[in-house]
């Protein structure tokens, strides 16, 4: 390793994009609707499934 190694950036930061990855961040209406209807989906999978199939 060469002493000006701290010159090169490995991630390099664009000030232009914005990240909205924290979980304070508003949700909408119609993300809670798919959030909901995943979280249904998964429910009927793990449980009525091994049922129907008992």
């Amino acid at each position: 390793m060469t002493a000006d190694h701290d010159d090169h950036e490995h991630h390099p930061h664009d000030d232009t994009a914005e990240r909205t990855t924290a979980p304070q961040s508003d949700y909408t209406g119609r993300e809670v609707a798919i959030g909901a209807a995943v979280a249904l989906v998964g429910l009927l999978v793990v449980f009525a499934v091994p049922l129907l199939l008992a």
